[in-house]
């Protein structure tokens, strides 16, 4: 059993308060999701609870952490770079319980997950492996330490379909505790039983946390109705108390122009004017006393705006793509073979498989060929936003193409629509989270004017309160979408057309084209 006792947690570098009071006991059989949007804490919460030294050079904390003699396992959301230049077999001995583990458990284990057993014990880098393919890694050397209650930050990333869905059955049938962190929508609707949501209002400076011991679906309606309850009650209030308003403006002006006109010599008259006018102003005085009181406005976090600017629109007939493939190698191995690959017009192309079949490699060799092209302007995102963003750099910097003032004030509008704060605009880009990081990228890809986006995994570390937003940006892009992905709302709502990678090449699963 973890328990937590008015949990607060606050940045050193700016002392802005991430989570405040937060108590909750995880029981066996919890399953627990973080969700909130980017930046807000939901992974130096899983740190903490695991290990205070892993969040102790940039995070504070008060308040208790009981562990109560319980074997934690933690799946970090981003392996370290020390970590990915071991081998593999270097990786898997850093855990003890690596050793004490039968050869026929291991191997069970890997097949389960989609790895070769023999693969545990090679002297291949871990930093060779696909990002499906280091996911799994972890999850095995987790559960050799034999964990009763599971901390898993961000567990869907990057792997492939079928690792999803094996994902899910052992989340559910885990007897422990699991707390995890997840973008994925259909992970979180088919496995939480129970949700913490973080959430940080008032330009992030006031921090705010709901426990519900309901399923994310049911959450997520029951909050929308709250919320748009809470808007309506609001929205009335305040249109009741302008009416008051209007009313008493109307009164007072009636009094003062009697007492103005009012003959001196009738004093009775003239005192009962005057005390009339008190009583207005003191009513005045009440209904103001009861607007400090109204229902707010409800603040959110899903409350983001993103949209493409600019891009010129590409005829139905026009041929985005067209691509033969013999070979896909990745160095000396052959990935994949006989690929074939058609986009035309305003398609939204998404290319499915396996872990380690090359659909990364593969979605590069179509960047290289289309970034060269000028009847089409395309652009890129890639898994790796290092390959495309130079992380010293500010996300105000990384926009900006003049540097004069209106073009920055217009990047500072567009970032505001993204929840980032005027600290976090000018803050490195390696210190935001991963879905900022997202965001950012996305941003820079609407301001881009182009008209082809090849995106590898462009839901990654987006909170699954902003993925609805993002589905329904990419969904309604008047161009052409070549994409990775492993996200299922995606692939549903966005995508007109999806490929399956094998090793024998591409086979078209959808073609219900728009």
């Amino acid at each position: 059993m973890l328990q937590i006792k008015e949990l607060t947690i606050t940045y050193k570098k700016d002392l802005r308060t991430l989570i405040s009071g937060l108590s909750f006991v995880l029981n066996p059989g919890d399953k627990a999701a973080i969700i909130g949007e980017e930046g807000n804490g939901k992974s130096t919460l899983m740190k903490l609870l695991y290990d205070e030294r892993l969040v102790e050079d940039y995070a504070e904390y008060s308040g208790e952490i009981l562990r109560n003699n319980s074997v934690l396992g933690y799946l970090q959301q981003e392996l370290d770079q020390p970590e990915k230049e071991m081998s593999i077999y270097e990786f898997m001995i850093q855990e003890a319980g690596f050793y004490e583990m039968e050869g026929k458990e291991l191997a069970g284990m890997a097949n389960r997950v989609g790895l070769p057993p023999d693969l545990l014990y090679s002297c291949q880098k871990v930093d060779t492996l696909s990002g499906g393919e280091k996911v799994k890694l972890q999850m095995i050397r987790l559960l050799c330490k034999r964990p009763d209650t599971l901390l898993l930050d961000e567990p869907s990333n990057d792997i492939d379909l079928e690792t999803l869905e094996w994902l899910e059955q052992f989340v559910l049938q885990w007897e422990g505790a699991v707390l995890f962190i997840s973008h994925d929508e259909t992970l979180l609707e088919r496995t939480a039983n129970r949700i913490f949501h973080l959430e940080l209002l008032k330009k992030k400076k006031e921090a705010k946390h709901t426990i519900c011991n309901t399923g994310y679906g049911e959450y997520v309606s029951s909050r929308e109705q709250q919320l748009a309850k809470q808007e309506q009650l609001a929205k009335n209030e305040r249109s009741e108390y302008k009416a008051q308003q209007e009313r008493l403006r109307r009164i007072e002006q009636k009094v003062a122009h009697q007492q103005n006109t009012i003959s001196r010599q009738d004093p009775h008259g003239a005192a009962l004017l005057k005390k009339k006018m008190r009583a207005v102003r003191s009513m005045a005085h009440r209904f103001e006393k009861e607007a400090a009181e109204m229902t707010e406005i409800p603040d959110t976090e899903e409350a983001i705006f993103l949209k493409f600017h600019g891009s010129e629109k590409i005829p139905n007939g026009k041929t985005i793509l067209r691509l033969t493939q013999k070979e896909l190698r990745a160095g000396d191995e052959i990935l994949a073979e006989n690929i074939e690959l058609l986009v035309n017009g305003r398609e939204k192309m998404c290319l499915i498989g396996k872990n380690g079949v090359g659909k990364t490699t593969l979605l590069k060799i179509i960047a290289e060929k289309l970034l060269e092209r000028d009847d089409i302007h395309a652009a890129y995102m890639p898994q790796d936003y290092r390959d495309r963003m130079n992380f010293d750099s500010t996300p105000s910097a990384f926009l900006s193409q003049t540097g004069d003032k209106e073009e920055l004030t217009r990047i500072h509008t567009f970032l505001g629509s993204l929840k980032f704060t005027a600290e976090e605009m000018n803050r490195p880009i390696r210190e935001l989270s991963g879905g900022q990081k997202a965001k950012l990228f996305l941003l820079h890809l609407s301001m881009n004017g182009a008209n082809v986006l090849i995106l590898d995994e462009p839901t990654r570390n987006l909170s699954p309160l902003s993925n609805p937003v993002i589905r329904q940006l990419l969904k309604d892009f008047d161009g052409a979408i070549i994409s990775v992905s492993h996200d299922r709302k995606y692939i549903a709502e966005v995508c007109d057309t999806v490929y399956e990678l094998t090793r024998d090449g591409c086979r078209l699963l959808t073609a219900n084209l728009r």
